[in-house]
C-alpha cells in the first residue's frame, strides 16, 4: 500500500471540493489546492533531473509559505527525505545540518542565502526556488511514489540549545497518524482557516500545514514578528483555529486587540512546546471565553502526545490531559516499574507517532527508544516506546501534569524544584510578562534558585520580591531575580534556556 505522505496534497487536490479552494494565503497571495499540488510537483521533477530521489535527504532552506510547503510535498513525491533548516539559522547551524543529514540537494532562494555572511560550505547543490518552472500538464500528472510506512520521510532537527543539533527520523505513517489523529480531535474541517505563526521546521508548527492539507483547509500565513500584527490577521483574514507556544501567547496576552477585544470567528485555540503558566491560561479563557483551548504536550521524538479537551481545561488549568487517540501514556519509575497516582516519574509515549530514533546516532537511540518495559499481551516483542525525559505526575482520574525536564530538576535545600512551580508565581504576581527559571551551583544547598523576568510595564521589582515572598516557601523563593529587556528564544519559539544560564 502507498502510505507516502505526499498523497495528503494529492488526495486534497484531486477532490473536486478541495481542488479550487484556498490552500494557502500569504501576503496577498492566495494559492488553491490544485495549485498547491502543481508547484510541488513541479519541485518533484525539477529535483528528479538534478539526480534527488528516494531515500535522498533534500534540504529547505525558504521562508514559510507556497513554496515551504511544495518543496515538502515535492521532496516527499520523489520518496526523498525531507530535511527543513529554520531560515533564522546561520551558515554553522545550516552547515551542520548539511554534512549530518547528509542532503546533496539545498532549495532556497538568492534573497536568502545573500542574507548570510558568508555561502553554506559543503557540496549540496543549491537549487533557487524562483527559477523552478511553472506546472504545466507534463508536471501536473507526477503522482507520489509508492513507500511503506515505515519509510523515512523526514529529518526533524532539534532546536539546539545545548550542542549541535540532533536529527529526529520522521516516518511516513508517523506524519500521516499524527495528522489524522490532531484534525480528528481538534474537530478541523475544510471550512477551518488555520493561522501558521511558527515555523515548519518546528514539529508544532508543520502540524499546522499539515492539519490544513489532512482536512483540505486553509493555512493563513504570517511571518511578522509583532503580536499585534499577528491579531490583526488573524481578524482580517478570519482565522478559525489559533497555535502557538507560551511565549507567543504571553505576548499576544500583551496586546489589546487579543486581550480586550473578540475575534469573533475564532473557534480554537491550541498551545504545545512548554508549560502555559496558570494565569496565561486563565488570560486566555477571559479574553477569548467562546473558544475551545487545547492545552496539549509533544514531543518531536513522538510528534504528539497528549491534549486536554476543553470541557475539563476550567477544572484542571494546569494538566497536560491524556494521551491522543491511538496511543498510550506511563508514568514510570526509574527501575520502569509503573508509578501510582501522585507519584512523579517519568512519562513514557506508546504509539503510532513514535518515530524511528535519532538520525546516524544508534547510541542515543538506544538510551531514548527502548523496549516496551509494560508490553501488553499481544504487542510485539520488537515494539519500542520513547522516554520523553520529562518528569510527570498523574492524577486519580488519568491526568497528566508536567512537572519538570529531568535535566531541568532544581535540586535546592533538600527538595526537588520544578521551574514552572516557581515561574506559575511570577506570572500570578501581575508584574511580568515573561519568566523563566533556571538553577545555578551553590555550595550550601545544592543549587540556588534564578529567576529571569521581563517586567510589564510599570512592573515593580520591589513588588515582585514581597510578593514571591509572600507566595513561595523559602525552598521555592528564588535566591536572585534577573531582569531583563526581552528574552532569548529558540527558533522554535521558545525561551532559550541555556542562553539564560550562560548570561546569568
Amino acid at each position: 500500500m502507498n502510505c507516502n505522505a505526499a498523497l495528503l496534497l494529492w488526495r486534497a487536490a484531486h477532490t473536486p471540493a478541495s481542488a479550487d479552494r484556498p490552500a494557502i494565503v500569504e501576503r496577498d497571495a492566495v494559492v488553491d489546492y490544485a495549485g498547491l499540488r502543481g508547484r510541488a510537483a513541479a519541485v518533484a521533477a525539477t529535483l528528479t533531473a538534478a539526480g534527488a530521489g528516494p531515500d535522498r535527504p533534500v534540504a529547505i532552506f525558504l521562508e514559510r509559505g507556497c513554496d515551504a510547503a511544495a518543496a515538502f510535498f515535492g521532496t516527499l513525491a520523489i520518496g526523498g527525505i525531507a530535511v527543513f533548516i529554520n531560515e533564522t539559522l546561520r551558515p554553522r547551524q545550516i552547515d551542520h545540518i548539511l554534512a549530518h543529514s547528509g542532503a546533496r540537494h539545498l532549495i532556497t532562494t538568492a534573497d536568502l542565502l545573500a542574507r548570510q555572511p558568508r555561502a553554506p560550505q559543503g557540496d549540496a547543490q543549491i537549487i533557487d526556488v524562483a527559477t523552478i518552472p511553472a506546472d504545466d500538464d507534463e508536471v501536473g500528472a507526477v503522482l507520489p511514489v509508492p513507500r511503506l510506512g515505515d519509510d523515512v520521510a523526514q529529518i526533524i532537527y532539534t532546536s539546539g540549545s545545548t550542542g549541535q543539533p540532533k536529527g529526529v527520523t520522521v516516518t511516513h505513517a508517523n506524519i500521516e497518524a499524527a495528522a489524522r489523529t490532531v484534525v480528528g480531535y481538534l474537530g478541523i474541517s475544510a471550512s477551518d482557516r488555520i493561522a501558521s505563526l511558527l515555523p515548519f521546521s518546528f514539529v508544532y508548527g508543520l502540524s499546522q500545514l499539515l492539519c490544513a492539507v489532512t482536512a483540505g483547509a486553509t493555512l493563513v500565513v504570517e511571518r511578522s514578528p509583532l503580536p499585534q500584527q499577528a491579531v490583526a490577521t488573524v481578524r482580517d483574514q478570519d482565522v478559525t483555529v489559533l497555535a502557538a507556544v507560551p511565549a507567543l501567547w504571553m505576548r499576544l496576552l500583551a496586546t489589546g486587540g487579543f486581550r480586550d477585544a473578540l475575534l469573533p470567528v475564532l473557534r480554537v485555540m491550541t498551545n504545545a512546546g512548554g508549560h502555559l503558566p496558570l494565569e496565561a491560561v486563565r488570560g486566555l479563557r477571559a479574553a477569548q471565553p467562546h473558544v475551545r483551548l487545547f492545552l496539549m504536550y509533544g514531543l518531536t521524538e513522538a510528534l504528539r502526545s497528549t491534549y486536554l479537551p476543553p470541557e475539563e481545561v476550567d477544572r484542571r488549568p494546569d494538566s497536560i490531559g491524556r494521551a491522543i487517540p491511538g496511543a498510550e501514556m506511563y508514568v514510570v519509575r526509574d527501575d520502569d516499574t509503573p508509578a501510582g497516582p501522585g507519584e512523579i516519574g517519568e512519562l513514557v509515549h506508546r504509539g503510532p507517532t513514535v518515530t524511528l530514533g535519532y538520525w546516524k546516532d544508534p547510541q542515543l537511540t538506544a538510551r531514548v527508544f527502548r523496549p516496551n518495559p509494560l508490553r501488553p499481551a499481544g504487542a510485539p516483542e520488537a515494539e519500542r516506546v520513547v522516554y520523553s525525559g520529562d518528569l510527570v505526575r498523574r492524577d486519580e482520574d488519568g491526568f497528566l501534569y508536567f512537572v519538570s525536564r529531568k535535566d531541568r530538576i532544581i535540586k535546592t535545600m533538600g527538595f526537588r524544584v520544578g521551574p514552572d512551580e516557581v515561574a506559575d508565581v511570577l506570572y500570578a504576581s501581575g508584574e511580568v510578562s515573561e519568566a523563566a527559571v533556571t538553577g545555578e551551583p551553590d555550595p550550601m544547598w545544592g543549587e540556588r534558585i534564578v529567576a529571569h523576568v521581563v517586567l510589564v510595564p510599570n512592573g515593580s521589582l520591589e513588588r515582585l520580591k514581597a510578593y514571591c515572598g509572600r507566595e513561595l516557601p523559602r525552598h521555592l523563593q528564588p535566591a536572585r531575580l534577573e531582569v531583563r529587556d526581552a528574552m532569548p528564544l529558540l527558533p522554535s519559539g521558545k525561551h532559550d534556556v541555556a542562553a539564560l544560564t550562560l548570561k546569568a
